[in-house]
């Protein structure tokens, strides 16, 4: 059974920056993702990246975030730098079940329970 728990969301003002780890047993699910959720809005992606491939990410976000990935802790990480108030929402770590990894689409992978970020201006 996938197991995927964030943690490290909170409160910041406009151009702070938050880190949020995931740990998860994930094993043989090479494709893991962040995704975000704004009240009444479906969930979008963020940042995501396969197995030993170079990572991806929404335009809205290049050169502010960073995911990365420690194996050995079985951790995924999403550095959120220079954070704006359109960034305030619950964040998601997603591993893929099988399909094309990407973030165009939310099917086929397994959620975390989520952590909120608050972005104040």
């Amino acid at each position: 059974q996938v197991r995927l728990e964030e943690s490290g969301g909170g409160s910041v003002q406009a151009g702070g920056s938050l880190s949020l780890p995931c740990v998860g047993s994930a094993d043989g699910m090479p494709c893991n993702a962040w995704f975000l959720q704004r009240p009444g809005k479906e969930r979008e992606g963020v940042a995501g990246v396969l197995f030993g491939s170079t990572p991806f990410y929404a335009d809205s976000v290049k050169g502010r975030f960073t995911i990365s990935e420690d194996n050995a802790k079985n951790t995924l990480y999403l550095q959120m730098n220079n954070l704006k108030p359109e960034d305030t929402a619950m964040y998601y770590c997603a591993a893929l079940r099988g399909g094309r990894c990407s973030l165009d689409s939310r099917e086929n992978y397994v959620w975390g329970q989520g952590t909120q970020v608050t972005v104040s201006s």
